[in-house]
């Protein structure tokens, strides 16, 4: 069976911007922005992101502008489905998207950057990564020092980056922090950005991933939520909560 590489569908749930469509038409639509080198950001959205992004007024517009709005939540794929009948919703894991954007990068030749995470984080990623992808170019990697909550505009780090040639920039500073990151810096810059989160530590092995079963399930957040309790108890408590009560509210009076 052929891949399904049709573009990406743009729809919105609860309000807030979505591309829908699977992995292989992610990579696609990603892909052509980096041989464009045109700039641009990628935000990889689950549950976390959707509901700071209804708080968050910053953080829903800059998503309404990205090149892509990747549906990385089974939440949001299992919304989209019951709620707007969308057979096409599917899941686009984000580090099974650094994967493939690597691999496709590998084979067309496309220099990659790597932002966020720890020295020692950044140094298993690209051990691995090499591992797998021998002819992948990384053209760069920093582990940044502490950033606000919303970064400025870093003109040395956008220098640095257009003068290595990469076209592809895997922001890895967490949500909402990397999407601000990106909405600063992403006119200055000629590669799209990326923002992938947890991705760094679970390639580089530095953090569990959560088993394929309960990825499949949902219930990644609930392995997260085990490993650390203090730091994510009420990320989760309100995150999870305003998601069921956008569902029902959908549920009772649909939006136009």
């Amino acid at each position: 069976m052929p891949l399904d590489t049709s573009a990406l569908a743009e729809t919105t749930l609860f309000g807030i911007r979505l591309s829908v469509g699977s992995m292989p038409a992610a990579v696609e639509q990603i892909m052509a922005h980096a041989h464009r080198a045109a700039g641009g950001l990628v935000c990889v959205a689950n549950v976390d992101m959707l509901t700071r992004a209804k708080r968050t007024p910053r953080l829903a517009a800059l998503m309404r502008k990205a090149a892509a709005v990747v549906t990385d939540g089974m939440p949001l794929v299992w919304a989209l489905r019951a709620l707007q009948k969308r057979g096409d919703a599917r899941r686009v894991y984000g580090p099974g998207l650094v994967l493939e954007l690597c691999e496709r990068a590998a084979h067309d030749g496309i220099g990659v950057y790597f932002y966020g995470g720890t020295t020692e984080e950044l140094e298993r990623l690209q051990h691995n990564l090499h591992a797998r992808y021998p002819t992948l170019d990384i053209v760069g990697a920093v582990s940044p020092p502490m950033l606000p909550a919303e970064p400025p505009f870093d003109s040395d780090i956008a220098e640095r980056i257009n003068a290595s040639g990469a076209g592809l920039v895997f922001v890895g500073l967490g949500c909402p922090k990397q999407e601000f990151w990106m909405d600063a810096h992403a006119a200055h810059l000629k590669p799209v950005s990326i923002g992938v989160g947890l991705a760094f530590a679970l390639i580089a092995g530095t953090k569990k991933q959560a088993p394929e079963w309960m990825r499949g399930a949902g219930l990644e957040w609930l392995f997260r939520l085990c490993q650390e309790p203090g730091r994510l108890w009420r990320r989760y408590l309100v995150g999870n909560s305003l998601f069921i009560w956008y569902a029902l509210r959908e549920c009772i009076r649909p939006s136009r």
